[in-house]
């Protein structure tokens, strides 16, 4: 009797819906916490990283992730697992925002990673209006603490959610765009994009 061939029989499943299943499954059961999924924009491959909460981490290492899924392992649960279809709605928006279509993140944002005088310092990044920019001495100021400039440096470049938490509008007294966790030239994009999309000011 000769042999069965099988090879071809019994396609198997394309990856992206293994994994698919997987993370509902996870989901259904209660074992996931922290989903993710990579974006290719105009600024860098990002990685995204979102609870049930909201997007809880955006970072510039979208193509070599490694280091940011251990710090989310350590930080918020172990139950980590790639997970693209729940995180659709939060990369559409970043997308629109980096390329000018939306003037702010409206999805929920979980900021579980963002602590201390961190916190403070994201809070106030967020009322920065789209468009417009403010200075370190002046984020602090409006944090309570006005001599913690370099401090509010430092919560600018721990920001766990650049982009959707805007970051990038936080500039230099003397008119420098300064340190930006994504690099200068993703930093001076963002900034000329919302500029392009910003009504100029009345004159007088």
């Amino acid at each position: 009797m000769p042999e069965l061939d099988l090879a071809g029989a019994l396609p198997e499943p394309p990856l992206d819906a293994l994994r698919a299943r997987l993370a509902d499954r996870a989901a259904e059961e209660g074992l996931l916490d922290v989903a993710y999924r990579s974006l290719d924009t105009d600024v860098g491959t990002l990685l995204l990283a979102a609870t049930p909460a909201g997007l809880v981490s955006v970072t510039f290492d979208g193509a070599e992730p490694e280091a940011t899924l251990e710090r989310l392992a350590i930080a918020i649960s172990p139950r980590v697992l790639e997970a693209p279809k729940r995180l659709d709605a939060a990369a559409r928006r970043l997308d629109d925002l980096i390329a000018g279509r939306a003037r702010a993140f409206d999805g929920p944002l979980d900021l579980a990673l963002a602590r201390g005088f961190g916190r403070s310092v994201v809070e106030r990044l967020r009322e920065i209006p789209y468009g417009e920019t403010r200075s370190y001495a002046q984020v602090a100021a409006a944090a309570g603490s006005p001599r913690a400039v370099r401090a509010v440096g430092s919560a600018c470049r721990r920001n766990p959610l650049p982009i959707a938490v805007p970051c990038h509008r936080v500039v230099r007294s003397d008119g420098g765009l300064g340190e930006y966790v994504g690099g200068v030239a993703a930093k001076r994009r963002l900034l000329d994009v919302e500029a392009a999309q910003s009504p100029p000011a009345s004159a007088g």
